[in-house]
């Protein structure tokens, strides 16, 4: 096996992650991050300490690797079409088009015959006004970009004094989304390689806590034909982007079973870390696979499991995790706890051996 060399766009924790997968399978990785003590640097070979956009440190990242990925949506775009003139970049750059702003986003979704919340442009108050009218005075408004982990937005619920609501986000561009009076929120994991093949693992349902994502239950509580709609969305999301790598799909179910898409995320997602414990093949090991051109590894997984995340003082209780049986701890390196920062995850691995596993190889 050639012994490729990896770029990698920022050093949080999926940096971390991807690049002790890759370090399993022999490749040298190279994380460009302008923290210096960031997660990553712990565990890759070697770092660009730069922004993002720095036309020399892209110039010396692309050098030096053989492809170049990334661990978050809102790499600059224009970075990522930079590098992609010298190296391969995946996913490609019009992933990280179609994900950036939740405007976009939606219609791209919608286009590929996946059905979302309904959604209005919002560019002003008068625009907020009307858009929340036409939803019968409930929605959640988001800014279109750079907004996560439950920031960036406000749920109306109806009757609000809307006075001042657009300048309070920032008087940026906004989106509204219609109120989808949902049961439980569902994700799926996929990866496509280059030569089409796609692979899926199971659908986690999952539970927010202030809108962070706090456990990932598999398996998930659906039908199996929501399941297949998941899988089916995610085969014509990847083919519509000529993706290569893992991507995540979040989706409501509604009470009648169907989901509609909430949005994706061209990456490795926090709700597929379950897969390092109740799988042979993560999803962080997939995604290196993908872009290094390797074959497919198997999406079965031989447990149930329940993952939870480890958010600011969660990671006090690491000694308590420890002492539980079949249990994973995954700490990030993380020197300080803050409210609402991620620490770590755990994995709870439950009918170990279970075979009842919904995707054990490529589709």
């Amino acid at each position: 096996m050639n012994n490729l060399t990896i770029g990698i766009i920022g050093g949080g924790q999926l940096g971390r992650m991807l690049a002790m997968a890759a370090a399993r399978l022999n490749f040298r990785t190279i994380v460009l991050e302008p923290q210096a003590d960031c997660p990553a640097a712990q565990v890759c070979n070697d770092q660009i300490v730069a922004a993002y956009d720095d036309e020399k440190a892209l110039a010396k990242l692309g050098s030096l690797c053989d492809v170049v990925t990334y661990e978050f949506e809102n790499v600059p775009v224009s970075a990522a079409e930079r590098l992609a003139a010298s190296v391969p970049v995946y996913p490609p750059a019009k992933a990280l088009s179609a994900s950036q702003d939740r405007l976009t986003e939606k219609r791209f979704l919608n286009d590929c015959g996946i059905p979302t919340a309904g959604f209005r442009a919002v560019d002003s108050q008068t625009e907020l006004e009307s858009a929340l009218a036409e939803f019968g005075g409930k929605g959640v408004l988001k800014t279109r970009r750079m907004g996560y982990d439950g920031k960036g937005q406000r749920l109306f619920k109806g009757g609000e004094d809307l006075t001042g609501a657009f300048d309070a986000l920032g008087g940026v561009p906004l989106i509204l989304e219609s109120f989808v009076a949902f049961e439980r929120e569902v994700s799926i994991i996929a990866a496509r390689f280059k030569d089409g093949t796609v692979t899926c693992y199971d659908p986690a349902e999952n539970v927010h806590l202030n809108g962070i994502l706090h456990t990932s239950t598999i398996p998930a509580n659906l039908s199996d034909a929501a399941k297949m709609t998941a899988v089916q969305s995610a085969e014509k999301l990847l083919a519509a982007l000529d993706y290569v790598g893992v991507i995540g799909i979040e989706f409501f179910v509604l009470p009648d079973g169907s989901l509609v898409a909430n949005e994706m995320a061209p990456r490795v997602h926090n709700t597929g870390h379950w897969t390092e414990a109740a799988c042979v093949i993560s999803q962080f090991e997939q995604h290196i696979r993908a872009v290094a051109g390797l074959a497919p590894g198997s999406t079965g997984r031989h447990s149930d499991c329940v993952m939870t995340n480890l958010i600011g003082d969660d990671v006090n209780d690491v000694p308590r995790w420890l002492s539980e049986k079949d249990c994973l701890v995954h700490l990030y390196g993380k020197t300080e706890a803050r409210p609402g920062r991620k620490m770590g995850h755990v994995t709870q691995l439950k009918n170990a051996g279970n075979p009842e596993s919904f995707q054990g190889k490529p589709l």
